[in-house]
């Protein structure tokens, strides 16, 4: 049994990833994979399909990816949508470093960038797009910044995975899957844009 730059004991085989996080990180050890390249494009077809029955077709809806991996999901839930009603979808992005109350812990230094939303949400239904849903205080950060952009008629949420621990009283109206997580587990959605591939992970902490 070797050992990592942390000092951790490591099995043959094992992966080592690493948390980064103010003042430090915290080393990760891949548990299992839940979902592949298909299960994902399945999953968000179906999810695409939701939303049109949901919302009786496309008209006054909007797609609002939160970056970073929400953003990508986002804009293929909006090409899926336009396979299957045939008009296209506004998509925009909301970065939730912006708003969240826990700011300092999302990284060593911060980084603020631009929101992109170019259309009007007032009397639109707006559907929230992330990769993962776990206490809600990310939810409830991207809800309170488009209400700041106007008054939508309603706001959906849909999340590529659910993985329980909520902490406020949210939950998504559209899920490709839903995870039963231990709190010292993390779920990592690899997406094809930003990391070169599709895929989903459970770490943990190692012993």
């Amino acid at each position: 049994m070797g050992g990592n730059a942390s000092g951790m004991p490591v099995r043959p085989g094992q992966v080592i990833f690493y948390l980064h996080f103010r003042g430090g990180s915290l080393p990760l050890v891949e548990k299992t994979q839940i979902m592949d390249a298909d299960t994902m494009r399945r999953s968000l077809i179906r999810m695409a399909h939701e939303i049109v029955e949901k919302n009786k077709g496309v008209k006054g809806l909007v797609l609002i990816g939160i970056r970073r991996r929400g953003v990508p999901l986002a804009e293929r839930l909006a090409q899926f949508i336009q396979e299957i009603e045939g008009k296209a979808v506004p998509v925009g992005i909301l970065d939730i470093t912006l708003y969240r109350d826990d700011l300092t812990t999302l990284s060593y230094q911060p980084q603020v960038q631009q929101t992109e939303i170019p259309f009007d949400v007032t009397n639109k239904v707006v559907v929230l797009v992330d990769d993962v849903l776990y206490t809600g205080r990310t939810v409830r950060a991207a809800m309170d910044a488009v209400i700041d952009l106007g008054r939508p008629r309603s706001i959906q949420l849909a999340v590529l995975v659910d993985r329980g621990h909520r902490e406020l009283p949210i939950r998504a109206d559209y899920v490709g899957k839903n995870v039963p997580t231990s709190r010292k587990e993390v779920i990592a959605v690899m997406a094809q844009e930003i990391d070169g591939e599709d895929k989903v992970l459970i770490k943990e902490k190692p012993d």
